[in-house]
This record gives structure tokens, sequence and C-alpha cells, in this order.
């Protein structure tokens, strides 16, 4: 992800600073360029345009710098004026030159995908032709039902004559669209299509206000919101837009792909409303609240139940929460993949936009229907990445009320997701009332054992976290978009400087979650030498062009621990600045000194600081390193996050000055309950426990070809468990 893109950069900046009004639309990218891709430089046209009767003279770039812009452009095709000015500085062009090379590959590259288009449309226009002349030869030449000879003229009347040959084609369709079925959900989806499954009232594709799952005497249509829906009845197929085939098929398949698709996403909807419904049969009130997934209710009206793999188990949960966002800004940051993984950074590591099947109607997002792909992480090396392609629908059902469902289409991995999403309505106060609904299907052996109870309660990967990340997050831009500044900031910070320093601390947010996760955001290669257990996961990565590092080799460990201690004990111990010496294995840090406080939230522990370190033992502390330091807490999961900073290049971010440059080596705590009961509310009776993740990186070496030795390996494994050690010893545990 690039650093450009930050959390106030994409979603920040469009919210409203009262209330967090809306997220406005990214602007669309300037059209502006060229056909002559290998033509004139940008100095060139300019000169063209100011002197119209001059000879153009024309640049060549050279095969190496052709080359370099093409591999920049497969990874970036809009760069920023950083960007370009890198690029420009590294090949010996001008700026304009390698601007206008931009805009001409871009204006190429969509030439190219009309022309792709166009040619699918002529083969699409030729099949219906075809279809056409059989109709006609069918009706010229008719047939009798019953004996199968050429019937009499007046024997069938015009209608039902082309009532059969529609019927035909739609049995034809229907094959063609059962057997595609196969690829994504393993078996046939005949019954999806069949008239007993679909409600008389709601045939056809309607993705703007068509079928919904309301329809049925018994579903009621109280949901766990308290809303009404009325009626949403009928409706028309609205136009596909920017239709592109992921698979690859041409002509009548990708027709039959494309209604596939819908189909799908159109069960997975009604599926998603039905589950988030209040006093829905599908759920079962246990004691204390919980609600757990009535199975034998789910497979007698659910399309996508299918037999699992031995070892396979379903996870469900449901949550409901008020989040300070309204309804239109949080489907907008849903539906694009940039702001969903800001939104949540600890949640989702990686996120693209495959293909989009349908781009909304009226110019909202009420109707769109795209494919994507997605890594899902749980910030523990004993958790593997889910990685999966899906489908992601949206509907808006009413004024300020909107649906958005995701569905699995990658049968066969060891994780399915099944329909699963929310429903999300406006508040008169500005803020918005959310229902998410979780369910999914993964093979357990491959969870470590002290992991299975958390992601069985939800907390892991299911609805309750999803909640508790999105409140903490808006919660946080609130603070941050509004115009009233908290006063232990207002004389220390400017807002400039404010939002410099939050993107720094993004940053290095994802650079350890990517160490403790092995997420594919950053490439770990991962190694098993000396007598490193296999539950310290020991990675390097090589820093040859990366922003903010020096060339050099990053050295990361990460383990998680059972501590027969609440979370809240030992995230309190953590972040108590006068205890820091007890933990940290580095010689010469005794206490911290707190510089500065940025507030993050209301809760106790939400924030992001700068720290001093004093003197341990009468040494003295280095006055040229600061520590930056992020910690939050809410019912999921708290952390504690720092890296060392040269002061003088964090005198530069505090001053609103770029924070891209800044070198950041990252390391922390993650702590999550234990997932048994009793655990959550952070108390001390009875059983209470928690999963204490740490994570360490450090500099192993400035030449990116040196390699790991055994004795470094070992040297990190014990600046791992010697903090483990002096945190359960000043704890007092065993």
């Amino acid at each position: 992800m690039m650093e450009g893109h930050s959390e106030l950069g994409l979603i920040g900046d469009h919210f409203d600073g009262g209330l967090l009004g809306r997220i406005k639309d990214d602007g669309y990218e300037s059209r502006s360029g060229s056909d002559n891709f290998e033509g004139a430089s940008g100095d060139d046209q300019e000169a063209a345009n100011d002197q119209p009767k001059r000879k153009k003279k024309y640049h060549r770039h050279t095969p190496h710098q052709t080359q370099e812009l093409e591999a920049f452009f497969k990874d970036c095709n809009h760069p920023d004026e950083k960007q370009r000015a890198d690029l420009s500085r590294r090949l010996g062009l001008e700026n304009k030159q390698v601007k206008f090379w931009f805009q001409n590959r871009r204006t190429q590259m969509k030439t190219q995908i009309e022309r792709h288009e166009n040619m699918i449309l002529k083969q699409e226009n030729e099949r219906l032709r075809a279809e056409n002349s059989v109709m006609r030869e069918a009706m010229a030449n008719p047939m009798c039902n019953n004996c199968g000879g050429a019937a009499i003229p007046g024997q069938i009347s015009f209608d039902e004559h082309q009532i059969r040959i529609e019927n035909a084609r739609l049995k034809d369709e229907l094959n063609r669209i059962c057997a595609l079925a196969n690829k994504f959900l393993g078996r046939p989806i005949s019954s999806l299509a069949s008239p007993m499954s679909l409600p008389a009232s709601n045939s056809g594709l309607e993705l703007g206000i068509g079928r919904n799952g309301f329809s049925g005497g018994s579903s009621g249509l109280g949901m766990s919101m308290g809303l009404d829906f009325g009626d949403f009845s009928g409706g028309t197929l609205p136009a596909i837009s920017g239709i592109r085939s992921p698979m690859g098929l041409m002509g009548n398949e990708i027709h039959a792909e494309r209604s596939m698709l819908l189909e799908l996403a159109l069960v997975a909807m009604d599926e998603l409303i039905k589950m988030a419904q209040a006093d829905s049969p599908l759920w079962i009130k246990m004691d204390g609240g919980k609600e757990i997934l009535n199975q034998e209710e789910y497979a007698r009206m659910s399309s996508f139940i299918s037999p699992t793999s031995p070892g396979y188990v379903t996870e469900a949960s449901r949550e409901t929460g008020v989040v300070i966002i309204n309804s239109s800004a949080l489907v907008e940051t849903m539906m694009d993949p940039e702001r969903w993984s800001e939104m949540f950074p600890s949640m989702v590591s990686r996120a693209v936009t495959l293909d989009v099947i349908a781009s909304g109607m009226g110019g909202s997002r009420n109707g769109s229907l795209q494919v994507m792909q997605a890594e899902i992480q749980l910030l523990s090396p004993l958790v593997p990445v889910r990685q999966l392609s899906f489908l992601r629908f949206c509907k808006q059902h009413a004024e300020g009320l909107w649906a958005v469902v995701d569905a699995s289409i990658d049968a066969g991995r060891n994780f399915k997701r099944l329909p699963s999403g929310f429903l999300v309505q406006d508040t008169p106060n500005g803020f918005s009332k959310i229902t998410w609904v979780e369910h999914s299907q993964y093979d357990e052996s491959l969870i470590h054992q002290l992991y299975r109870p958390l992601i069985a309660s939800g907390l892991g990967f299911g609805a309750p976290r999803w909640i508790a990340t999105l409140q903490r997050q808006c919660e946080c831009l609130a603070i941050h978009m509004s115009s009233s500044i908290p006063s232990e900031d207002a004389t220390a910070i400017s807002p400039a400087g404010r939002r410099s320093m939050l993107k720094l601390a993004q940053r290095m947010a994802n650079n350890f979650f990517s160490g403790i996760c092995l997420s594919s955001s950053q490439k770990w290669d991962t190694h098993h030498l000396g007598n490193v257990g296999d539950e310290i996961k020991v990675m390097t990565r090589k820093n040859t062009d990366v922003p903010g590092e020096p060339p050099s080799i990053v050295l990361c460990a990460a383990t998680s621990v059972w501590m027969p201690v609440s979370r809240q004990r030992v995230f309190d111990f953590l972040r108590d600045e006068r205890m820091r010496g007890e933990w940290v294995i580095l010689s010469g840090i005794g206490q911290m000194k707190e510089m500065l406080r940025i507030s993050k939230g209301q809760v106790d522990g939400n924030s992001l600081s700068v720290l001093r370190a004093n003197a341990n033992n009468g040494g003295e502390s280095s006055n040229n390193t600061l520590f930056l330091q992020e910690t939050w807490n809410d019912t999921s999961c708290s952390a504690l996050l720092y890296s060392p900073v040269e002061v003088e290049s964090l005198k530069v971010v505090m001053s609103g000055g770029d924070s891209t440059y800044v070198a950041l080596i990252p390391s922390g705590f993650t702590i999550h309950p234990d997932g048994h009961s009793g655990t959550q509310d952070g108390d001390d009776g009875g059983s209470s426990g928690c999963l204490l993740t740490v994570g360490l990186q450090i500099l192993l070496n400035s030449l990116p070809t040196a390699k790991l030795t055994a004795e470094s390996v070992e040297t990190v494994n014990d600046l791992i468990t010697g903090t483990i050690q002096k945190i359960k010893a000043s704890l007092g545990v065993a």
C-alpha cells in the first residue's frame, strides 16, 4: 500500500469535521494524454502547442528507460509528484517526460481495453444474430408438441410458440450457469434458479430494488435494529457497465458467468437479511446474551450450505453497535479496497478489486457488485492469514439504509466465507446503527491450540471484532477531523503535525503487523536455524528501495504465549512508562518520560505518544533517539507498538513535514482474550487469562546481500524469551 494513501489521506480527508459527514468520491484521474505512446516527450508536446507550425521533435526512450517505466507502471499507473521526480532522477529524464509517458501509457491501455470490450460485444452481437435466425426458422416451420411433426397452421398460437422458444433458450442458459457454478461453489446451483426456490414475484435479477428476502409470512419485517424495510418486490435489472471477465471466458460463457455471479450476489443478500433479523429462528440465545447459529434451521433455508471436509468447523457470529459515521460514508469505504484496508488496518492486510461486474445506479453504490481479493489476519504468528476471493454486493433498501454482503467464490481452499456483511442505518444524531453478521468455514487443524477458543468465540475473525475495530477507528477519525482539538494537544502540535504523526504511526503499525502475521503486504523469508522452536517465527526481509529505511536486512521474531492474568492487567503494565525498565532487554534504558500525547479515542489507552528514555543505573540515555509509541484497547484486542526514531526526523514530522522517509523498525505486543468464559471483560476472577504476542524487529546487517547466521537467530530468540520471562516475573506469574 502506498504511503500517499494513508489513514487520513483516503479516509480522513473525506470525513465531515462535525460528525464525519460523508466520504467524498475520489477524483477521477486526468484524461489528458496522447496516443503517441513512444513518440514525442512531454517537452516536445508543450513546444508543439506553443509553436504549431514548428516541426515536432521526437524522443525515443532507451530500452532500459522503457523497461523501468513499464515495471513501475505495473505497480502504480498514476504516480504522484514525488514518484515522478524519483523516476526522472533515476532514469535521466525530465519530470515532464515521465509525466507524459504515463499519460500516454494510460491512454494506450484504455484503448486496448476498449478494443477488447468491442470484440466481446461483436461476438455477443453475432450470437444474438444466430439465435434470432434460429427463432425465425422455428417460427417459419412450427413443430407439433405431441407428435414432433410439422404443425398445422392455426394448431398452436403465435404467442404460445414464442413462449416455447423462449423456454428452450432459458433452459439452455440455466444449464450453462449450473455448469459454471461448479467453479465457485463446488456443486450446481440449479436449486437457486428453480421455480420452487424463488418467489413468483421476484423473477429476474434485480440489483436495485429486486428480491430482498422479505417475502414470506412468518419471517417478519423487524430487524435487530428495529427497522421497517417496507415492500421491495418487483423491479428491473439495471444497466450493467464495465463488464470484464476475470476468468477469461468468451461469448456465451461470459454472459452465463455474469448471470451466475449476479444471481449468487442476490441470494447472498437474501441470506444476510434473514440472518440479521431480530428474533430470527436462525439464532439461539444462550446464557449471558451470547448467540449461536441454529445449524438445522440454517440448513433448511440456505442455498450455500455444503458438506465440509473432516476437520472443518463453522464459525458464526452476530453483533450490533453504534458507530460515528453515516451509512453512505461507510458504504463508500467498504467498496473501495484501499479505504477498507485503512479502516481495518489490524484486520485487512491487503485488498484489491479484480473486476467490477456492476458499478451501481444513478451515480451511487446502489447495485454495485465487484469481485475482490483480500487477506484477513489475526495479530499472532500462530494463526495463518485467511486469503480469499469473494463477491462484494452493495444495495440500498431505503433512505439511509444500506446492506453490504460478501460471499466466497473460491471453493476448495482451507477457508470459505459464507454470506457475511452488515446492515447499517443512519440515526438522527448523525451516527449509524449497524448489525454485522460473520459466517465462515475453516480447517481447524491449521489453527494453534491456544487460539481455537478465541476464534470460536467470534473475537478472532467474527462480527464482534469487526464492530469493535470499526468503532475505534471511527472515533479516532472523528477526534482528528473535528475543529475542536483536545487541550492536551493544542499547545504541543499543529493539526498538520498531528496528521503527519498519524501517517507515521500507521506505517509503523503496518510494518509490525506484516512481521507477526506473515501477510503478503511485505515479502518476508522464514528461517529455521539453531535451536529455535516451531512456536517462534523467525523471518527476514531485504530493504533495497524502501522509503524511510536504509539498504539493510531486517530480522523479525515473533511468538505467542498464554498468560494466567487478565488482558487489562498486562496492557496496563506494558504501557506504564515507569515500568518500562522491568521488561526492556536493551541495556541502559530505564523509565520512560512522555514528551507528547495525541489522543485517539475516549477509551483510556488509545493514544499516540512520543517518549524519551531516562538513564538506568546512573547511565546516560541517547539524546538523539526518541520512541514513537501507539497503544489501543477495545473489546477484542489490546496493543502496544513502538519504534526508535531520530530526534531531527521526528521534529520534521511534528511540524507537518513528510513522514515517508522516516526510518522505522517497530516492535511491540498484542494481547487477546483467550476465548474462555469470563475473560472478555478483563476481570481477574476465575480462570481469567489472555494471549500475549511479542514481536521484535532489529536491523541485522547494513548489507542487503548478507546472509543470516544461526548465531543471529539464537540472539533474537533469546531477546524474545527473555522479554516474556521478565514480564511474567514482574506480574508474579510462573
